[in-house]
């Protein structure tokens, strides 16, 4: 059972060559979630960063948070060298240098095609074969965000993009009746229900959140999904090498700071090619409705 959510008190954020960070207070934000101790994550928009990240203590655990306002950023998802393995658009498996001056923040994608946890369109183009029933993040063409149960009633071509993990983690607000099965959540490391797990959530007003923590069970990582506004969310990638979220305090990626501390992975992860999917956001000053791969 979860236990009681507290507001850590503000800390260092740890990025490569800059250990030891300390961010700012984060400016209002509209629609952010009220009572968090938000720092800002990327350099401003306007005012405010439109990437803001914070950390709570959750039953001994520290778990790390970020909350993306879709007025002002623009979701793109790219297949890695080796992810999706049949993907007919393969792209460059790194952030495009043409596009590096608008980039706020990049964050690990899903399950590896092999564990058959859905499929992945962009551009309107099916990448991996998409699955009834099964949560899917979207983005549609005027920059929406959404999580969906896929029923087949959405066409591919009025999608920028589309990633399915598993079954929805929270629906209308509350957790999935099948957290309580842990087997139907992935392969863990070592066997335990416990593990470092990460997830994509959709709030209320349509910003998107992520979250990432070491120790959480499915049902824990759905509960602090909740706490921070999620309506609805998914599963994302799992296990200690995975977890990932890097904002950019500088245009032209300069400055990156890694939210989720991962000793295996570099804040420059996804400033070269990488082995597997992933998301970045982007301003929407200087895009359209696609994924740029230049």
């Amino acid at each position: 059972m979860l236990g009681r959510l507290f507001l850590r008190p503000a800390g260092a954020l740890v990025g490569a060559g800059a250990a030891g960070l300390i961010l700012a207070p984060a400016l209002p934000a509209s629609g952010a979630p009220l009572g968090t101790n938000w720092q800002a994550g990327s350099f401003r928009v306007g005012t405010t960063s439109p990437v803001l990240v914070t950390s709570r203590q959750v039953d001994g655990s520290t778990a790390y948070v970020a909350w993306i306002d879709h007025t002002r950023t623009r979701l793109a998802l790219y297949p890695g060298i080796n992810e999706p393995p049949g993907a007919p658009d393969r792209g460059p498996a790194q952030i495009p240098q043409a596009q590096r001056w608008r980039l706020l923040a990049t964050f690990n994608g899903g399950f590896k095609a092999s564990a058959g946890a859905g499929g992945y369109i962009v551009n309107g183009r099916v990448q991996a074969t998409m699955q009834l029933g099964l949560g899917t993040l979207v983005e549609y063409r005027d920059g929406s965000f959404n999580i969906l149960e896929w029923l087949g009633r959405t066409r591919p071509d009025q999608l920028v993009l589309a990633r399915q993990n598993l079954e929805p983690l929270v629906w209308a607000g509350r957790p999935s009746p099948s957290t309580s099965n842990v087997s139907l959540w992935g392969a863990t490391l070592g066997g335990g229900a416990a593990v470092w797990r990460t997830a994509a959530g959709v709030t209320r007003k349509g910003d998107l959140l992520y979250v990432a923590g070491p120790a959480q069970t499915p049902s824990s990582l759905a509960h602090i999904l909740i706490a921070f506004g999620a309506e609805r969310a998914i599963e994302l990638d799992i296990n200690p090498e995975w977890a990932t979220f890097i904002a950019y305090r500088h245009r032209g990626a300069r400055d990156p700071v890694a939210l989720v501390p991962n000793p295996q992975q570099s804040a420059y992860r996804y400033l070269q090619p990488d082995r597997r999917d992933f998301f970045a956001v982007y301003t929407r000053a200087g895009g359209g409705p696609n994924v740029p791969y230049r």
